[in-house]
């Protein structure tokens, strides 16, 4: 197997675990931190937002796990590479929604 296929696998599995926050803030009405937020990255963007950043992450993952090359479940390799990325990107998100929300406690 090509090497840039666990490289998708990977950033894959990192975009799948962005959606879900964006997606549960925005489902549920919260606001939420996405690119598109004034300042980017800092200030938090309405549900609508994150419903439309969690679509385009959940439709990148896709992208990338099903159409470079279908992930192959019985295949360790293949499911731990997207493992490790979801994994990455989930410990990513948890840490900075735990600033987010320490700087939002007075």
């Amino acid at each position: 197997m090509p090497w840039y296929v666990h490289f998708a696998y990977f950033f894959g599995g990192a975009f799948l675990a962005n959606a879900l926050p964006h997606l549960i803030a925005g489902v549920s009405g919260q606001p939420l931190q996405t690119p598109f937020a004034s300042p980017p990255f800092k200030g938090l963007s309405p549900p609508a937002v994150n419903v439309a950043w969690a679509l385009a992450n959940l439709a990148l993952a896709y992208l990338l796990i099903v159409r470079v090359e279908a992930l192959d479940l019985r295949r360790w390799s293949d499911v731990g590479v997207c493992f490790v990325g979801f994994g990455a990107m989930a410990l990513q998100c948890s840490r900075s929604l735990a600033r987010i929300r320490k700087q939002a406690v007075p």
